[in-house]
């Protein structure tokens, strides 16, 4: 009886005493300063999981659309068109969908972006990694955009062009409805009565237009993710997270 006590105990002391250890390694990990490696690694992670979250909520539908914040409008430019449209029989009509479509088309191109990003994520060097994480709350995101916005915008156009080309309704794409409206404005600000009334062509190219706007938006959004996980615990979803922004 005495050695099955002495064993229960033993056992006991043994387990608990391997609880109490494994608490100290975990303490004792948690306390080690991160090399830079691991800083890099922590911020690239941070960055895919933001990017990729951005992407995915902008690639929905109404990812932009819905969204006041990133919802894109027709070009400055336009607003006159835009104040006068219901003057015209189906002129209101028409800016709707030229609206919808355009926002559409970046909700298409959007599906693409989490490559885009990926591939700048890992060519990010552990020198800029140590700028990003004592900079601002935004830092990482200001360094895409200073850094890979224009080769960004020349991998992303070709997409929005696609995706402005794609019927909308009855063999008429976001693209056509836009040149149709602009075409008709142009011909009346150009006309003699036009200049009379010191109306300005509309001379806007519509997929440039798109692209920016939808980067703009995307950035936001990733902007919006990088200052979650940097001071929302919630947001660090792995174990290097945790680590790099506790």
């Amino acid at each position: 009886m005495f050695k099955k006590l002495f064993a229960a105990s033993l056992i006991i002391v043994v387990l608990t005493s391997c609880a109490e250890l494994m608490h100290i390694a975990n303490t004792m990990e948690l306390d080690v300063p991160l090399t830079e490696t691991e800083i890099a690694s922590g911020l690239k992670e941070a960055l895919r999981v933001g990017t990729d979250s951005a992407a995915s909520h902008l690639a929905a539908t109404d990812g932009y659309f819905g969204d006041e914040m990133v919802k894109i409008l027709l070009p400055p430019e336009a607003n006159i068109i835009v104040e006068n449209a219901g003057k015209i029989p189906g002129g209101q009509k028409l800016v709707d969908d030229v609206i919808l479509g355009i926002n559409r088309a970046a909700e298409d191109a959007a599906n693409e972006a989490g490559a885009v990003f990926y591939q700048a994520i890992t060519e990010m060097t552990i020198s800029d990694a140590l700028n990003i994480l004592q900079g601002s709350d935004n830092a990482a995101t200001e360094y895409f955009k200073s850094k890979t916005y224009q080769s960004l915008t020349d991998l992303y156009s070709p997409k929005i062009k696609s995706s402005i080309d794609k019927d909308l309704i009855a063999g008429y794409s976001a693209g056509d409805t836009w040149d149709t409206m602009t075409s008709n404005y142009n011909k009346v600000a150009t006309s003699f009565v036009g200049q009379m009334a010191s109306l300005k062509p509309v001379d806007v190219e519509l997929e440039t237009y798109l692209t920016q706007k939808a980067l703009d938006g995307l950035f936001l959004k990733i902007a919006d993710e990088e200052k979650k996980i940097r001071t929302d615990p919630v947001a660090r979803v792995t174990d290097i997270l945790k680590r790099v922004f506790k």
